[in-house]
């Protein structure tokens, strides 16, 4: 059974603000309890403005009572996203925003290119947005593979972890050639240690709005493997689109 844990996510700044606002209530006791036991007898407090000082007290105990309902919210909200997200485990997932898991030395890519370009060219980025690696691409209509071994321009292997692909191609008559971006991983573990659950791909981690499409998991993938006659990266992934075995997703056919 898995437990998650979301008291470290909540303890922060609502707790602190909570503590805050207890510590400002006490205040305002011991003030209006000073002020009626060293009021004038002989001028008294005016009941109006003791009935305003009430209600003060009784607004301050109710924000009080709201943080912490809005806290079992945020933690039951929290919990539910856990349980969603570890759902997603040792299946596949594919994200179309350009980056890409790089794995024992090897990660995959899809581009689609809207029509056939004159030039093209791809251009690797690391997590910290250095360019790692430049190459030239397929100039044909819609899908081309990328598959890249890690290397640098140098001929280094690179370390495990996120990378992001760009594509950048020219018609012939110059115009600017639109391209869609899609890699696929597989889910390893769920990144609980922050505000929003993560998804563990390997050495990198991305959140759940970034995956565009879920696949199969792993088990059922290996027991329904795709034609030999399929080159790309996603034909494992079982689904609709062209024939039985691919998904066709903003125009790229998987």
């Amino acid at each position: 059974m898995t437990t998650i844990d979301t008291s470290q996510t909540l303890n922060g700044a609502q707790s602190q603000a909570t503590q805050q606002l207890a510590g400002n209530f006490d205040t305002f006791l011991r003030l209006l309890t000073t002020q009626l036991q060293n009021q004038d007898p002989m001028s008294p407090m005016d009941s109006n403005q003791f009935t305003q000082q009430l209600v003060a007290f009784s607004g301050v105990e109710q924000q009080i009572n709201t943080n912490d309902n809005l806290q079992s919210l945020i933690a039951l909200s929290l919990s539910q996203q856990a349980s969603a997200a570890v759902n997603y485990i040792g299946h596949s997932v594919v994200m179309t925003s350009g980056k890409g898991a790089l794995e024992n030395g090897a990660v995959d890519w899809t581009y689609n290119l809207g029509a056939p370009s004159s030039q093209t060219a791809l251009t690797v980025k690391d997590a910290s947005g250095k360019v790692v690696y430049t190459a030239t691409g397929g100039t044909s209509a819609g899908n081309n593979d990328f598959a890249w071994d890690g290397k640098d321009m140098n001929g280094n292997q690179l370390p495990d972890g996120q990378y992001t692909l760009s594509v950048s191609a020219t018609a012939a008559d110059g115009s600017a050639v639109t391209s869609t971006i899609a890699s696929k991983a597989i889910v390893t573990a769920v990144d609980m240690s922050g505000t929003t659950p993560m998804l563990v791909l390997g050495a990198t981690e991305i959140p759940l709005s970034e995956v565009s499409m879920v696949g199969a998991s792993a088990d059922a993938s290996a027991s329904s493997p795709a034609s030999p006659s399929s080159s790309s990266p996603f034909a494992s992934l079982p689904g609709t689109g062209n024939g039985s075995s691919g998904f066709s997703l903003f125009g790229i056919n998987l």
